[in-house]
């Protein structure tokens, strides 16, 4: 009964309004301490001081350095995403300068790989996707402007505040600036849709929701969501804070106004696939009129393969924009002409715009408004941090660039701590905070709290440079140390999450790292950044599900034609909602739809389907044997190039006896065994029941008009060959391979 009743007390203490609430419940000094000053105490200190003495103090030492042939691996993954070549590996343990590592370093930081890599992680967080999601997961065609941007900001460095100010307020602050508008796209980043038969008061509730929460989550590392239906029960966040933030975005309007393809944006391959969408409509259309001819006396299959056409002509007409120099963007307020709400959402013209006020809206329901709100920050910054709020305006431009300048501001004590703590975890695989996105009460609490401190005052100190955090914490002799301890028992004793650093904790690498190593140590990867979507080799059982749009079929799922489309790094791919590459998924890939503040790494079954008996996973092995018998004639002299392109490392001599003589046993039963056929291409049939009659109707979905550039095939080279792409298969697979340590 006392549980009961402490349980009744709390719901009735979370229900109060915020005015009351200070009364009702004291505050938790403990559990504050995200909103106090950023303590810059020790400057003189560094990474290490604050780890070794966490370790001295509990009897424990750290293990030695890691070999100079690991560390290369490491920070190539880490800053590129992708393995080093064995040239470079040779490069650098040749290298026995001072200065190799930090050399090193540069040279990772300076590469166009490197902005691929942290743009991914910072996608992660932001839930990119080219498709809208839910039930219709219809095309964002021009979201791919946005996620150019982001590679871009990393690979050149932009300060972090900046940064924050251009996606929060780009438009605001810089209108005429492309980079600028382009940015906004965050704040549209989510899953989204309205059709005919949405409410458009619940739709827009829906979308202010969305773009509050994640402002708050990926900026300043707080979860907002309780407070939208009462006071945060565990953190000092009064729903009135919530709803006067959200007013802030009562004026952003979906936009999609023409800004010009910038010099440093990748439009080489706009025209090319602008002419292969347009032939697919050209195509659609003519379907379309043989069935108009004779409309007075289709049968009920013609009639649903004609609506069919119908549906396909919508959506391609929707993607033709993908090649248009448009911003999927927002404005302060609609933009006469290029509004982006869809065909069932009307806006005013701009001349007539009022927004909406913003309530209180107690449990959440937007049919029982309580009291209206001013736009208004976090009152907890203030209260415990001595941060003072902001004023922000009421009218219908400024609120947002406001805001921007609040988050953006050296003395919020949030932000830097939350962006150091996610640079910390992407190098060392675990936050200082390990909730990233959660920084309080239900977060679990720094292991180095002082060194969170540090690591967030020398960022801004460093002009909020994210480069220089990757300088400081490589440079550590903790992000330094081996993956092995010479006193494991202890230290699994002691700290058995290692949390405190004694050794380096061994991570598997990310699915889209996973897939493009196996491009790159293949010969297949393309390097080519930028521009539209590209559309990835994936398995069959994926390629031919039925996807649905509006009540019927979406067309069929069709890979790039050519290879160097297709092959391209994974963050180049489009990024659909309702369909995700199935080598993605099951490594873990980055939910589309919440944010994404730390990769899992289960193990799984299918992981064994994906990486051992794919398709892919064979086209690339034995596009990597090709590659090998390329470069090297002699059994031996190939070995040990499939061990340095797959572990950056020679074979040792046991290694290389026993792979010697699976090639040998392997080429000898493909001589007996020749391999099938090259398969020939299927087209893809669906089955589609009527709304109508509940008849069910077979429909063919057309082939891609492009000729389709094929993958080596097994039936085309010799058992030799063959054999090679089966160890290169068995590498690919193995720990060593998939795995950072």
């Amino acid at each position: 009964m006392s549980r009961f009743l402490a349980w009744a007390a709390l719901s009735l203490v979370a229900g109060v309004s915020g005015q009351d609430r200070d009364e009702v419940r004291p505050a938790r000094v403990e559990a504050e301490w995200p909103y106090r000053p950023i303590a810059a105490r020790g400057r003189s200190r560094t990474i290490d001081d604050f780890i070794n003495a966490r370790l001295v103090a509990s009897g424990l030492k750290p293990a030695p350095a890691a070999a100079r042939r690991t560390l290369i691996r490491r920070a190539t993954f880490d800053l590129t995403g992708l393995p080093p070549t064995p040239e470079q590996v040779d490069a650098f343990l040749g290298d026995r300068s001072p200065g190799a590592w930090r050399n090193l370093i540069e040279r990772l930081l300076a590469s166009p790989r490197y902005g691929e890599r942290w743009g991914r992680h910072w996608l992660d967080v932001v839930r990119y996707a080219d498709t809208g999601g839910y039930s219709n997961d219809f095309e964002r065609p021009n979201a791919w402007r946005y996620r150019d941007y982001v590679i871009r900001c990393f690979t050149s460095d932009k300060p972090y505040d900046q940064f924050i100010r251009e996606q929060i307020a780009g438009d605001e602050i810089d209108p005429a600036g492309a980079d600028a508008v382009l940015a906004t796209g965050f704040l549209r980043a989510g899953p989204w849709e309205h059709t005919a038969m949405s409410v458009e008061a619940v739709t827009r509730q829906v979308y202010l929701d969305d773009v509050t929460h994640a402002t708050a989550t990926v900026f300043l590392g707080l979860t907002l969501g309780c407070a939208r239906c009462h006071d945060h029960k565990f953190d000092p966040i009064p729903t009135r804070d919530y709803y006067r933030m959200q007013a802030i975005f009562a004026t952003t309007e979906f936009a999609r106004p023409r800004v010009p393809f910038q010099p440093h944006e990748n439009t080489a391959g706009l025209a090319a696939g602008r002419e292969r969408l347009q032939a697919i409509v050209a195509r659609t259309s003519a379907a379309m009129k043989r069935f108009e001819r004779n409309q007075d006396s289709l049968s009920p299959a013609e009639y649903e393969e004609f609506k069919l056409h119908q549906k396909h002509m919508q959506l391609y007409r929707e993607s033709l924009d993908r090649f248009e120099p448009k911003a999927f963007a927002v404005s302060s307020g609609p933009l006469d002409g290029s509004t982006d709400g869809g065909p069932n959402l009307r806006y005013p013209k701009r001349a007539d715009y009022r927004p909406a006020g913003v309530h209180i809206l107690p449990g959440g329901n937007i049919l029982s408004p309580g009291e209206k709100v001013e736009p208004g920050v976090l009152e907890a910054l203030a209260r415990f941090g001595g941060y003072p709020s902001p004023e922000i305006p009421s009218t219908v431009s400024g609120r947002r660039a406001a805001l921007a300048r609040w988050i953006a501001s050296p003395n919020n004590p949030l932000t830097a701590r939350v962006m150091v703590n996610r640079i910390w975890q992407y190098h060392i695989g675990r936050g200082i905070a390990a909730d990233a996105n959660n920084f309080g009460r239900m977060g679990r609490r720094p292991s180095h709290p002082e060194l969170l401190d540090w690591l967030a005052a020398y960022f801004i100190e460093q002009r909020w440079s994210v480069k220089a955090m990757h300088r400081a914490i490589m440079l550590s002799e903790a992000y330094q140390r081996d993956s092995t301890h010479p006193d494991m028992s202890a230290v699994r004793t002691r700290d058995p999450d290692n949390a405190l650093l004694a050794y380096y904790s061994p991570r598997r690498v990310e699915a889209e790292v996973l897939r493009d190593s196996i491009l790159a140590v293949s010969g297949e990867l393309s390097l080519e950044a930028g521009g539209p979507g590209v559309f990835p080799q994936i398995s069959d059982e994926a390629a031919g599900q039925p996807l649905h749009r509006m009540g019927s079929l979406a067309p069929a799922y069709r890979a790039s034609p050519e290879k160097r489309l297709r092959n391209r790094r994974t963050i180049y791919t489009f990024q659909q909602r309702s369909l995700v590459d199935p080598m993605i998924d099951v490594f873990n890939g980055p939910s589309l739809d919440l944010s994404c503040e730390r990769r899992d790494a289960s193990t799984t079954p299918s992981q064994a389907f994906a990486l051992f008996n794919s398709r892919f996973a064979h086209d690339m092995g034995l596009a990597m044997a090709s590659r090998i018998e390329r470069q090297e004639a002699a059994a031996p002299a190939r070995i040990d190039l499939a061990f340095r392109l797959a572990y950056g490392r020679r074979p040792s001599t046991a290694e290389l006896s026993r792979s010697l003589a699976h090639l040998e046993k392997l080429a000898a039963y493909h001589r007996t065994a020749p391999p099938p056929p090259k398969p020939v291409r299927q087209p893809v049939a669906h089955v589609i029941t009527s709304e109508l009659t509940g008849e069910t109707f077979r429909f063919v979905q057309p082939e891609d008009p492009a000729p389709y550039e094929e993958n080596l095939d097994p039936s085309q080279v010799s058992a030799e060959t063959r054999a090679l792409a089966d160890l290169a298969l068995v590498l690919l697979n193995s720990s060593e391979f998939v795995y950072i340590y």
